[in-house]
């Protein structure tokens, strides 16, 4: 299971994904266990963190990322400075 990610994602692609229109998530410097039940891309307006997949190398994030984590993925996470992402499930990709 693969995590993909596009670092800089471009205006035009935001814009077309409508990406500013998605909902707000935001926390605090923490570490977490998590799962997706299904696929979720988001974009990262700020922050700092790292995924590590179940059995898999760490993965680092931030700001003007955008990234889809497919469904069925167990993680942790680890924020090194607070997150604000918009996200969404199940997009078609582009």
């Amino acid at each position: 299971m693969d995590i993909l990610c596009e670092h800089h994602a471009s205006p035009a692609k935001l814009e077309i994904l409508g990406v500013y229109d998605w909902p707000v998530w935001e926390k605090g410097v923490s570490e977490f266990p998590w799962e997706y039940d299904r696929e979720e891309t988001c974009y990262i307006v700020r922050g700092r963190f790292i995924v590590t997949p179940e059995g898999g190398e760490p993965q680092e994030f931030g700001r003007g990322d955008l990234i889809t984590f497919p469904a069925g993925l167990k993680c942790s996470w680890k924020i090194l400075k607070p997150v604000e992402k918009h996200y969404a499930f199940g997009l078609q990709r582009l």
